[in-house]
C-alpha cells in the first residue's frame, strides 16, 4: 500500500508529480518510438519477403543448371574446372541508425570488373550449363549479401521493438498507476490533517472566547 511507505508531506507531493510529469512525457515517447519501430519494421519484412523469394528463384536456376553439368561432366574434370578460383570477393560492412537501432549496411567489390572472371577455366572441356551455374551464381549473389543485411535488421529491430515495449508497459501499467496513487494517498492525508488543524483552531478560538468574555 501506498501508505506504508510514502510520507505524506507537500514536498514528497510535489516530487511525487514531478516524477509523475516526466512518467508521462516518457511514456509518450516511447510509444511515438515503439510504433514508428513496428512501421520500420513491417517496412523491412516486406523487403525481406521480395529478396527471399528472388534469392531463392536464383539459386533454384543456378542449382539446375550445375546439376546438369554435374551428369554432362565428370566428376574428376567438374573439381577441376572450380578448382582454381580468378575472381575474388571484398566485403564491407558499415552501420546506419534507425530509430537508435544501429544495423549493419554490407557492401563488395570484385578483384577487377570483367565479367569473364566469374569462369576459372577455358570453354574447351566444359559445357555450357556449368557456365549458366556460375552465371547465375554471380548475379544472385548481390541479393544474397542484401537478404543477410535485411534479416539482420529484422533481428536487431525486433529486439529493440520488445525491448520498447517492455518499458512502455512497465510506465502504462507499474510506475504511471503507482505514482497516481501515491499522490492520490498523500492529497487525501493532507487533506485529512487541514481539516484536523482547522477543528483544533476553532477550538483553540473557542476557548479563547470563553475566556475573554468569562462564559461557559
Amino acid at each position: 500500500m501506498a501508505g506504508t511507505t510514502i510520507i505524506p508531506t507537500r514536498m514528497v507531493l510535489n516530487q511525487l508529480k514531478g516524477r509523475l510529469r516526466t512518467a508521462r512525457r516518457g511514456h509518450k515517447l516511447l510509444k511515438d518510438k515503439r510504433d514508428e519501430l513496428m512501421r520500420q519494421f513491417m517496412d523491412v519484412v516486406r523487403r525481406n519477403k521480395v529478396l527471399r523469394e528472388r534469392v531463392e528463384d536464383g539459386l533454384t536456376e543456378a542449382f539446375a543448371s550445375l546439376q546438369v553439368a554435374s551428369s554432362i561432366m565428370s566428376p574428376e574434370m567438374l573439381e577441376q574446372a572450380l578448382l582454381y578460383p580468378r575472381q575474388s570477393v571484398e566485403l564491407g560492412m558499415k552501420f546506419k541508425n534507425i530509430m537508435s537501432v544501429n544495423v549493419p549496411v554490407y557492401s563488395f567489390t570484385t578483384k577487377n570488373n570483367d565479367p569473364t572472371e566469374i569462369y576459372p577455366y577455358g570453354f574447351a572441356q566444359t559445357s555450357g550449363e556449368l557456365d549458366d551455374a556460375l552465371e547465375n551464381m554471380a548475379k544472385v549473389f548481390e541479393d544474397m549479401l542484401e537478404l543477410a543485411e535485411v534479416e539482420k535488421t529484422m533481428q536487431l529491430l525486433a529486439e529493440e521493438i520488445e525491448k520498447t515495449r517492455r518499458r512502455v508497459n512497465a510506465l502504462e501499467y507499474v510506475m504511471i498507476p503507482d505514482l497516481e496513487s501515491n499522490i492520490k494517498y498523500i492529497t487525501m492525508k493532507l487533506e485529512e490533517n487541514e481539516n484536523a488543524t482547522k477543528v483544533r483552531l476553532l477550538k483553540v478560538k473557542e476557548m479563547v472566547l470563553q475566556q475573554a468574555h468569562n462564559y461557559k
